[in-house]
């Protein structure tokens, strides 16, 4: 079931949450919300489950209106940060709540839960207490109760956020096994890039309660529509320069701008990610910038240079493979070239 958001305001006081948000979520996708704190994704969430009204706007499920109707019409589960799970129920009772205060019968509550609880891996726990549980045990607790009633529409506020990274990750690889399973419409909201990247169908970048891009992981990461999503989604280096002629002018390094053809120079950023940097002993391109080596970190899948432009002292972070790095020999205080294999730049009303 789609889910579709037409021109949806909502204001707390003098604060605006949200500012006239459209957005489809496709039936059956998984959809994240991405974006920093107090950019209205969680805002925007509770207005799809009906914990919040919106002030102006309209929300259908399919192309029924859902707009005033509470979270229990719009039949929603939702699952929380902090698990909210009853203590002084078992698992299989905290589950089952759902189902008894809808008036299933017995057997109806047994078999529900039953293949719920083989759905998410605690077939085997059902008489144990949250307090006996791990927190990604507590966590697949919740989202087993949040489908006991067979929702339309699955709803995450940060699910992971309290959980340690190691569990954190092995949740993100078994929700999206869990939503193949169930193929429920699900909108999950999250600040972590890489946990809306790796399990999201669909991924949305909202900024000061309007959203900044919407598309695929692979469009939204290889062409983000702004500076402000190019920043969020990572760690950039960011070069000031100017653009005129179909070129972007970083101090004394020129990169192509084709898609700012224009003769007025405008002043301009460029940023270029790490894995974007190339980093040699001597200067072979007229988009080579001169930096001196601060250090180099070699652990891991990757090699990290820590590096200081000289023309204007500017941090400059680049990440190489192993093999690479071993190549260059680099060392703390040696006088190397940078230069960008791919440069973004954004400039009003223009960008590449």
């Amino acid at each position: 079931m789609s889910i579709t958001i037409k021109n949806i305001s909502k204001r707390f006081g003098s604060f605006t949450a949200l500012d006239h948000v459209n957005l489809t979520v496709p039936g059956g996708g998984l959809l994240a919300l991405l974006g920093p704190s107090g950019s209205g994704k969680t805002t925007l969430l509770r207005v799809i489950a009906g914990l919040e009204t919106a002030d102006d706007g309209v929300i259908l499920y399919e192309d029924e209106e859902v707009t005033h109707r509470s979270a229990r019409e719009r039949n929603v589960g939702f699952v929380f940060q902090h698990y909210a799970l009853f203590r002084h129920m078992s698992v299989f009772e905290n589950v089952a709540f759902a189902l008894r205060v809808r008036g299933w019968k017995q057997a109806q509550v047994r078999e529900r839960v039953d293949e719920l609880l083989r759905l998410v891996r605690l077939d085997s726990f059902e008489k144990r207490r949250p307090s006996q549980l791990s927190g990604g045990q507590r966590q697949r607790v919740a989202l087993a109760r949040a489908l006991a009633a067979q929702p339309r529409v699955l709803l995450l506020d940060e699910p992971f956020g309290a959980l340690d990274a190691k569990v954190r990750q092995e949740l993100r690889q078994w929700l999206r096994v869990l939503h193949r399973e169930i193929h429920c419409t699900t909108v999950l909201v999250t600040h972590d890039q890489e946990e809306a990247f790796e399990v999201a169908d669909r991924v949305v970048v909202m900024n000061h309660g309007r959203i900044e891009q919407a598309g695929s992981p692979r469009e939204v990461f290889e062409r983000p529509a702004s500076a402000f999503v190019m920043d969020f989604l990572g760690h950039v280096n960011v070069f000031q320069g100017r653009v005129q002629n179909g070129r972007a002018f970083l101090g004394g390094a020129v990169v192509p701008c084709p898609d700012y053809p224009h003769d007025e120079s405008r002043s301009t950023d460029v940023y270029v990610r790490p894995h974007e940097l190339d980093i040699d002993h001597v200067s072979d391109s007229p988009a080579s910038l001169a930096a001196t080596v601060l250090h180099v970190h070699p652990a891991g899948a990757v090699a990290r240079v820590h590096l200081l432009a000289e023309e204007n002292e500017a941090a400059l972070h680049v990440e190489l493979s192993p093999e690479r790095c071993e190549e260059l020999q680099l060392r703390s205080g040696d006088r190397v070239y940078v230069a960008p294999r791919r440069a973004r730049v954004f400039v009003p009303d223009y960008s590449i």
